[in-house]
């Protein structure tokens, strides 16, 4: 637990002012249960058995002020803890996305998209829960109990020795239910992940459920974890709640030991009735805060086993690591024996070419040969395993990623749409200029569509673009590839979902915006690169055989088996 601690304090740094107003409440609090303790005194004493008229007037008000103390003290304890949990919440929250979105694709690949969105927001959440109200309570709880012990024991040391004697037997029961609800914790967690990735492969995948009319077979198996999940939780509510009557019963033996020794000493005048009461009240009083400690601590193990797993994945090391030098323009790529693996699979094993600016250069092959495996290098999403990549002649495990990125636009099989505007969807993290959004749609051949939606390009595209045909998403993909206005362009099966005639159209708009820059292209349909400068054709992760159309025809027979087959899909 302290390590946990530990690792919270560089992000405690920053509140010292505000722990300090905390701290400030936290003391008006104590204050004012310790006099709530005190005034027992004179009131048993001078109130009701020397019936002093006086205290008929002070002792209420005292009360009053006690009780006004400790309202403040709760109140500015209570805004300031929530202000520094909630600050510190958000600011984890936005780290742990950042540092996921850091990670290789290899990383993200083999992650349950339910597992990260988990830890985002699930164990965040009950980190939350931690620092805006159990830490402080914790940490309140803990100095009430000492000071209020200190004023027990300044009272009657004898008798509080006695009384207090007890409290060592709780702390074995409760460290034995701290070590199983953490365990249960992180296992109740786990499952709750399991939960959410059941719930976005289903989404993800609604449209296959239900062309299939598999909606009771998804039904049976979310049933199966959801239930799983509630046995874990019901199991970590047996063993927290446990943590209650075992302290109820030690703060009852506690009294009784009270009740026993201090009645004896009031028989044999050694304590007048108001000490005794206000003894009595002050054990009372220490026995509140040590029960919600020990509640606290139990708790505490959910929080502690959600920090564990937040903070396992801020341990995780990035393997793409941000270079320092700015790419301008892409002038020329060179691949040198290039090598990458997948685990333990070879992908691509020694890729060599090069790539000058203004060139168009397509990889064919079947499915699997390596082909987006290039792409996937090139732009960083992993890291090769061995050769080297060069743009400019320089590695470009140089250059800053967002300027390697931002030099080289992707528009793939795969489109992307998010539930924004028309706009924001083509100039995705750019800067907004309107007539250049206009100009790529119509370079695009969106704008025909665009223009006739009700809002234009303000118009709300939903999740997934499903208020989009296929060949609309595709067509909003290119104009975002056009507005970004990179020097490399790679087209990943680009035009897959367009009929014939968009996509002659669509070539054609490729062929005025591609004039100065490298195209790559990954095509299927080898009728769509037939005129490109040149092609090379991978398999199995090599390079086996590259020139133009022509020249492939005619001298290499995988090549010219790979365009037969083409033509007749």
């Amino acid at each position: 637990m302290l390590e946990i601690f530990k690792r919270y304090l560089p992000y405690l740094k920053g509140y010292k002012f505000h722990f300090l107003l905390v701290l400030i409440g936290i003391a008006m609090t104590i204050a004012a249960n310790v006099a709530m303790a005190q005034i027992m005194q004179p009131m048993i004493d001078k109130l009701f058995i020397a019936r002093q008229e006086e205290m008929l007037i002070s002792v209420p008000l005292m009360m009053i002020g006690i009780f006004v103390l400790k309202g403040v003290g709760r109140y500015i304890q209570s805004i300031y803890t929530t202000y520094i949990g909630q600050q510190i919440v958000t600011k984890f929250r936005s780290l742990v996305v950042a540092h996921m979105l850091r990670f290789d694709m290899e990383y993200i690949d083999s992650a349950r998209s339910g597992e990260l969105i988990s830890r985002v927001m699930n164990d965040i959440g009950r980190i939350q829960y931690f620092v805006s109200l159990m830490l402080p309570e914790f940490i309140r709880e803990s100095l009430t109990v000492v000071a209020l012990i200190g004023y027990v024991v300044y009272l009657n040391a004898a008798l509080a020795f006695y009384s207090l004697i007890v409290l060592p037997i709780v702390i074995l029961p409760l460290a034995y239910l701290a070590r199983k609800l953490r365990k249960i914790s992180f296992g109740s967690q786990e499952k709750n992940a399991d939960i959410l990735t059941r719930l976005t492969e289903i989404f993800n995948n609604i449209e296959l459920v239900k062309s299939n009319a598999k909606e009771a077979y998804e039904v049976r198996k979310f049933a199966k974890e959801n239930w799983e999940f509630f046995k874990l939780t019901m199991k970590g509510v047996y063993f927290s709640q446990a943590a209650s009557p075992i302290l109820e019963v030690v703060g009852a033996l506690s009294l009784a030991i009270v009740v026993f020794l201090g009645a004896q000493d009031v028989y044999a005048s050694k304590m007048s009735v108001g000490e005794f009461m206000a003894f009595l009240t002050a054990i009372g009083l220490v026995f509140q805060p040590a029960r919600g400690l020990g509640i606290i601590y139990t708790k505490m193990q959910d929080a502690l086993a959600a920090s564990k797993r937040v903070f396992d994945v801020l341990d995780t090391p990035v393997t793409i690591l941000n270079g320092s030098e700015k790419l301008e323009r892409v002038e020329y790529i060179s691949f040198k024996e290039v090598k990458l693996y997948y685990g333990e699979t070879l992908a691509l094993d020694g890729i060599d070419f090069t790539l000058q600016r203004p060139l168009k250069a397509a990889f064919v092959g079947e499915s699997g040969g390596g082909k987006s495996s290039i792409v996937n290098l090139l732009v960083r999403l992993y890291e090769r395993s061995g050769g080297e990549i060069l743009i400019n002649g320089i590695d470009i495990k140089e250059y800053d990623l967002e300027s390697l990125r931002k030099a080289i636009s992707i528009i793939s099989q795969k489109v992307y749409i998010f539930n924004d505007t028309v706009a924001y969807n083509v100039a995705y993290g750019m800067e907004f200029d309107k007539e250049r959004i206009v100009e790529a749609l119509k370079l695009a051949h969106a704008w025909e569509f665009v223009s006739n939606m009700e809002d234009g390009i303000e118009t709300v595209l939903q999740e997934g673009g499903s208020n989009l045909s296929g060949g609309q998403k595709q067509r909003i993909a290119l104009a975002r590839a056009f507005y970004k206005q990179s020097s490399v362009l790679i087209l990943d099966e680009a035009t897959s979902a367009l009929d014939n005639e968009s996509e002659a159209k669509i070539l054609e708009s490729l062929e005025l915006a591609s004039k100065d820059k490298i195209v790559i292209a990954i095509a299927h349909r080898l009728s769509t690169v037939q005129d490109y400068d040149i092609l090379y054709v991978l398999r199995q992760g090599k390079i086996v055989a590259s020139g133009t159309h022509e020249e492939l025809l005619q001298n290499n027979a995988y090549y010219k088996e790979l365009y037969e087959k083409s033509t007749r899909e």
